[in-house]
């Protein structure tokens, strides 16, 4: 299923155009590997993405078992390798709103957010730390 379409924009920056929204994503080069970094980079999207899916997961697993969820934040933070250049971690904070959430409910978002399909899709090479605060 075609799902975007990306274009070189020069400068190192593309813009990727999602097909059934419209929606509009500008990536450019960081700052660190020649661009300017005035949007997210590729491995920015990457990163972020991973969040992304963990809170959906999450949300997902709150609808199923009734664990409001709205106002969860994450911080995401990338380290990169060189030789070759590549994301070699990334950190993701999940920052729940301040709630009574039993033990049960916890071991179901924690567990939600691990099995998101952008993580088990990322390379045992790339070790993804989840820290939860509730």
């Amino acid at each position: 299923m075609k799902i975007s379409t990306v274009e070189y924009l020069g400068g190192l920056r593309t813009k990727a155009t999602h097909i059934k929204s419209g929606q509009i994503i500008i990536t450019d080069a960081p700052l660190d590997n020649q661009g300017k970094g005035e949007a997210f980079s590729p491995t920015d999207l990457m990163s972020t993405s991973l969040a992304a899916c963990m809170l959906t997961l999450m949300g997902i697993a709150g609808n199923t078992h009734a664990i409001n969820i709205d106002g969860t934040l994450c911080n995401v933070e990338k380290i990169m390798a060189a030789n070759p250049r590549r994301v070699e971690k990334i950190i993701v904070s999940v920052n729940f709103p301040k709630n009574n959430f039993s033990d049960k409910e916890k071991k179901i978002l924690e567990l939600a957010a691990r099995t998101c399909p952008v993580g088990l899709s990322l390379s045992e090479n790339t070790e993804i730390e989840m820290n939860f605060v509730y």
